[in-house]
This record gives structure tokens, sequence and C-alpha cells, in this order.
């Protein structure tokens, strides 16, 4: 039997400058919604020309980044770049260290936006080597909970949605799918049991359970997670209404971060700065490379 999530929290993302140039809508991460885990930030970004996010390091955090418009490139110190079209994900995991850049494309067409979520990795995992998984827009599986000539379509860049799975696997539980309405219509997304879970509105609106409340764009809602609860129903009250359903196995640990470091004690924060000042346990780079894309 489905039992649907509730709404146990609502937040407006309001935009706000950030890094050089930058637009950005923050949602999870801002002062009014912290600690969800495993869920660090998400970022609904606005990229003018000769805006960007110039060379930064990372270590203990997935992040993933979902271009709605545009296109953004990238490049890191281990030699890996390209470039994320519109629709296209890229799922990094920044493990022990990593410095990279991220700077929109700027070609005459639509300003760049997209999304950009980080998670937490679990303990275990936070000293790996980096890694992608990166799709294409065309990569992307799509479902169609009421067929291929409803109103409503999924893409599912990870996780599972109406029996379509994508190939992206992350390390620690996390499904992340775009809902996008052509008219009004009602759907439940199974979600597993006890985790995490929010949507963040990126146009129209809708309504969640049987509550009739109407929650517009730019909203984040955080929903409920009892163990009987099985998914979340949701009703598009208006036609074009998207969304990203975004859920996470929680993790028991401490968070600790100090800007792009994120690990589970002072310590190891600690740790991490002197790595990166010296150069060393994956910031061997940190101080002789530089991104041709951002200089």
């Amino acid at each position: 039997m489905s039992v649907s999530r509730v709404v146990l929290k609502k937040v407006l993302a309001v935009e706000t400058p950030e890094g050089a140039g930058a637009l950005v809508r923050r949602s999870i991460g801002s002062m009014n919604l912290r600690n969800l885990t495993p869920f660090l930030m998400l970022d609904h970004f606005h990229v003018s020309e000769g805006a960007g996010f110039p060379d930064h390091p990372h270590r203990g955090q997935a992040t993933v980044t979902y271009m709605l418009e545009g296109s953004s490139r990238h490049e890191d110190s281990a030699g890996h770049k390209g470039t994320i079209l519109t629709g296209g994900v890229q799922w990094m995991c920044a493990g022990k260290g990593i410095i990279h850049a991220e700077m929109p494309v700027h070609d005459g067409a639509a300003d760049p936006r997209g999304l950009q979520l980080w998670v937490d990795l679990p303990k275990q995992f936070k000293m790996v080597d980096p890694s992608y998984q990166e799709l294409g827009p065309e990569e992307i599986p799509t479902a169609y909970p009421k067929g291929q000539h409803g109103p409503v379509k999924v893409k599912v860049i990870s996780g599972k949605s109406h029996d379509v799975e994508s190939p992206v696997r992350p390390l620690g539980g996390c499904w992340f799918f775009h809902y996008i309405f052509k008219s009004q219509a009602d759907v439940f997304q199974d979600i597993p049991s006890g985790w995490t879970t929010f949507i963040y509105i990126l146009k129209g609106s809708l309504s969640i359970s049987s509550d009739n409340t109407a929650y517009g764009a730019f909203h984040t809602l955080v929903l409920s997670s009892d163990d009987s609860q099985t998914g979340v129903a949701v009703t598009a009250l208006e036609d074009s209404t998207e969304f990203v359903l975004i859920a996470g196995e929680p993790l028991d640990q401490t968070v600790v971060q100090y800007g792009p470091f994120v690990m589970t004690s002072r310590a190891e924060i600690q740790q991490t700065v002197l790595d990166y000042q010296s150069g060393k346990n994956g910031f061997e780079k940190a101080h002789t490379w530089k991104s041709e894309i951002a200089n």
C-alpha cells in the first residue's frame, strides 16, 4: 500500500550573489535549512557573461551539477575536462581531494542555469580517489508514469522511478529525479523507507499528499521520513510545472565543514587544510596547477 510523506518544512530560496558574478538561490545550506543529512547544499545558479567558479578545491563530498539551460565547462587537476550540456549531469566524487574550475559557456545562447547539489560522502569513502560519472542529455533515462503520451515525464538522474533506473552509482544512497509536467496531473514516487527527501520547485505549483496547500516556484519542501511512508504523492496544480525530487540515505556521522572541505571531525579538517597548504594527500597539484578555462 502506498503511503505518502508530508511536508515538514518549506523554505523559499532567495537569489543572492555568489562566486565571480553568479546569482544563486541556495535552498539547502542556507541559514534556514542546514543539517539535512546527507545533503549539504543545493544551489540553483544563474551565471551571466564573464562570471563563473574559477579554480577551487574539494574534499569529502560529491558534487552533482545538472544543467537546466545553457552549458558549462569544467576542468580539474587530475586532467579531466569537458562540457555539461543542457539536460546533462556530472556526478563528481571529490574523495580525498581535487581542484577544479567550472566556467559557463556564453555563445549567444541562453545564460547558463542549473542546479548544484553537494552530498556528504559516508566516512569510509571520504579519502577515496576522485571519480566522475557523466551523462549527456540523451543518456539520462526517462520514465513516463502515465505512459509516453501522458502529462508527465521523469528524467531519472540517479535511482529508480516507475521501473526506470539510472546508470549512475553514487557512493551512498541518493536518488535524483527531474519531474516535468505538460499539464495538471498527480503522481506517486516510491522512496526507500526512512530516507531524507526534499522537493525543489523550478516552475509552476504543486501540492503534496492530501494537503491542499499550494507551493510555488523556488520553494524547498522538506518531507517527513516515517518508516511507514513508502513515497510521496505530488499533484501538479498548473500546466508546465517542474520540480526536482531528491532523496538520500541519512548518514550517522558528524558534519564538520570548512568551505569546500567536508569531514567528520575538526582534526580531519585541520589535516585537510595542512594537506592543501603543503600539496599532499590528493592536493599534490594545489600550487602548480591552473585551469585553462578560468585563467
